[in-house]
């Protein structure tokens, strides 16, 4: 409380009218970000709720964008962001929410798409372990100076062995594989994007750059894997998994 000519006045927090859109609702203006700030936090900063409030309006969103994707990526692998952000960088290749969204989903694949005929929807996953040394099976000898983070595959055994993996390069535009990519003269897809930033992608496959090792990292077939990578560095590929053998299926059951 502060006191002005005798008149009892209270300190509000400053309100911020959303100036990005003449259709927005929002005409009584919006909290501090502080505020929302605060409220993430004490959520845990669930993302089917950042998601719900970037819908609101372009500030919202602006502001899920900006803070509070950033602040999940960090909450749910916070020494994966530490080791993407070592070079100095505030950001991240792409974006926060982009970043998020690899995290938590798996994209499948649709009809005529990236990976032939094969349609799995998209969905949600509860938790998926990225991993560094993985990542460097995924590189040519060459190129294993660089940073990729890759997620355990996503199993969809019901549509013939299929697993799915994702992934991250940190500081990609100045990795060895762009450079190569570039070097090779590999060709952008014509019309699929990233499904995570909308980034035009290079087909590791026909740059013949997927190593042996991919395949013995992740147990799939020889020749049964494939990967795209975007221009922002994510990655995303298909594995045609192996069966599992008589002793591990014994072991998977007891």
């Amino acid at each position: 409380m502060v006191l002005t000519y005798g008149v009892s006045k209270m300190i509000l927090n400053k309100q911020y009218r959303c100036v990005h859109s003449a259709s927005c609702q929002c005409t009584k203006g919006h909290l501090s970000e502080d505020v929302i700030f605060l409220v993430f936090q004490r959520l845990n900063w669930n993302p089917k709720l950042i998601a719900a409030l970037s819908c609101v309006c372009k500030w919202f969103d602006d502001l899920a964008k900006r803070l509070l994707w950033k602040e999940f990526c960090r909450t749910r692998a916070p020494k994966m962001m530490l080791d993407l952000q070592s070079s100095g960088s505030h950001s991240v290749d792409g974006n926060w929410r982009a970043l998020g969204k690899l995290l938590i989903y798996c994209s499948g694949c649709n009809k005529g798409g990236l990976f032939n005929n094969i349609h799995i929807p998209g969905h949600f996953v509860y938790r998926t372990r990225f991993s560094r040394t993985s990542g460097k099976s995924f590189l040519l000898p060459q190129c294993r100076t660089d940073v990729l983070y890759v997620s355990d595959p996503c199993e969809h055994l019901d549509q013939g062995d299929i697993g799915f993996f994702r992934g991250i390069f940190k500081s990609f535009s100045t990795s060895k594989v762009r450079k190569m990519l570039i070097k090779k003269g590999a060709k952008l897809h014509p019309t699929e994007v990233c499904p995570y930033c909308k980034a035009k992608l290079w087909s590791m496959l026909q740059a013949k750059m997927i190593p042996q090792s991919a395949s013995c990292r992740v147990d799939a077939d020889e020749d049964g894997i494939e990967y795209y990578v975007c221009l922002n560095g994510h990655v995303r590929g298909i594995c045609t998994l192996l069966p599992l053998s008589d002793s591990e299926e014994v072991s998977e059951l007891e």
